[in-house]
């Protein structure tokens, strides 16, 4: 029979119309979402943001460093207290640009909305709500992949200390927080260090020439230079020595090949898979330099 609809859902959906044709417009709608697959409950789009974003990520079989980036995402909404049937593109739209006027860099904002896009196709997929207020939602536009530089922001690092594999969370932070380039940081000997003085000798960085070969050689533009180190991460490279010992008779902080400082692809491989770990995309290694002010304590959760 035309325009019929199952019993339970003509229960849950009991309306009055004073005009038959407003009757009969609502009754197409909801059949409609029946045959089309897009029919959800509305008792259950009653839950808040939150609440189903709480009960759906504890179900999620998560690394720690995806957990943490979409817990990030998820209190960031400024809808998080909405019921989900309620929430609008329009506030999807406010929340991104609210990132935006922030100075979130656009790599930031994209994951974070990425994030939070999953949450709304998992309640569609539930049948919690009809349809995701996230669909074609423009988000800012980033530079040229290979001119941008991304600012990491201190909530980023953070993350990527808290993820990195032990051996390579000494290197994230001498670039985050001594401010070292990725062949300055892989260039470092054990005797650059002053752990009493909590500072650091820059003389050498590790280069790729032709062929793949390690070359060693002076810092970029002779940028030779002793940088004071914060007494947080002096723990924290003091403990990696404790725990891993150095490398060679030059006694490399971090280890390569035999004997060899690590190479630019190992520190490459090292770094896709932290910011793959931690959630995070559109962020260089080099990009570390210009997160934090050089000196500055590490988080505390990581030092």
């Amino acid at each position: 029979m035309a325009g019929a609809v199952p019993r339970r859902v003509r229960k849950e959906h009991s309306r009055h119309f004073d005009r038959k044709i407003d009757a009969q417009q609502w009754l197409d709608a909801v059949t409609s979402a029946v045959v089309t697959g897009t029919y959800a409950d509305p008792k259950a789009g009653r839950i808040t943001f939150a609440a189903f974003f709480g009960e759906w990520s504890a179900r999620q079989v998560w690394a720690p460093g995806t957990r943490l980036a979409m817990s990030l995402a998820a209190r960031s909404v400024p809808f998080a207290g909405k019921p989900m049937k309620e929430v609008r593109r329009s506030d999807v739209e406010t929340w991104i640009k609210q990132m935006d006027a922030a100075g979130l860099a656009p790599g930031t904002i994209k994951t974070r909305y990425f994030n939070v896009r999953s949450v709304f196709r998992a309640a569609v997929n539930d049948r919690v709500i009809g349809s995701d207020p996230t669909d074609t939602v423009r988000l800012p536009r980033g530079r040229r992949a290979d001119v941008a530089m991304s600012i990491p922001t201190p909530e980023d690092v953070g993350q990527l200390m808290v993820v990195a594999d032990e051996r390579f969370r000494p290197f994230i932070a001498l670039c985050a927080f001594a401010g070292l380039r990725l062949g300055e940081a892989a260039g470092v000997q054990l005797g650059d260090i002053d752990f009493l003085r909590r500072s650091l000798r820059v003389s050498r960085q590790v280069q790729r020439v032709n062929g793949g070969a390690i070359d060693v050689r002076a810092p970029k533009y002779g940028s030779e230079r002793v940088v004071y180190l914060a007494d947080s991460l002096v723990t924290v490279l003091s403990e990696h020595v404790a725990a891993h010992g150095t490398t060679g008779k030059q006694r490399w902080l971090f280890a390569g090949a035999g004997e060899e400082p690590p190479h630019q692809n190992t520190v490459a491989y090292w770094w896709r898979k932290t910011l793959r770990e931690a959630g995070l995309v559109g962020i260089k290694l080099h990009d570390l330099r210009t997160s934090t002010p050089r000196g500055s304590s590490l988080p505390a959760a990581t030092s």
